[in-house]
């Protein structure tokens, strides 16, 4: 049987941690709905218009947001030896 440790006190309950995260997973969505920042052709990058150009950087961006809105939320587990609540009922 897998025992889960205790969640003690972590960054990600910290409100800084969540609104942080809630402003940089907002960015990404609306550098992606916002349709009027990239509705242009001009300027072109070879013979891609911007519109396309920009899309495709917008890919990586998000990934690379929501990687460190991961990073921010991640709960580290407890040190190797030490007891949570659910090892002292044993």
């Amino acid at each position: 049987m897998v025992r889960h440790t205790p969640v003690t006190k972590s960054k990600a309950k910290r409100p800084a941690v969540k609104i942080t995260v809630a402003v940089l997973l907002a960015v990404a969505i609306a550098g992606a709905l916002w349709v009027p920042i990239y509705a242009h052709t001009l300027p072109k990058l070879g013979d891609f218009p911007f519109f396309y150009w920009y899309q495709l950087i917008l890919v990586p961006v998000t990934a690379i947001l929501c990687w460190i809105c991961y990073l921010l939320l991640r709960i580290k587990p407890a040190a190797p030896g030490t007891r949570g609540r659910e090892g002292a009922r044993r």
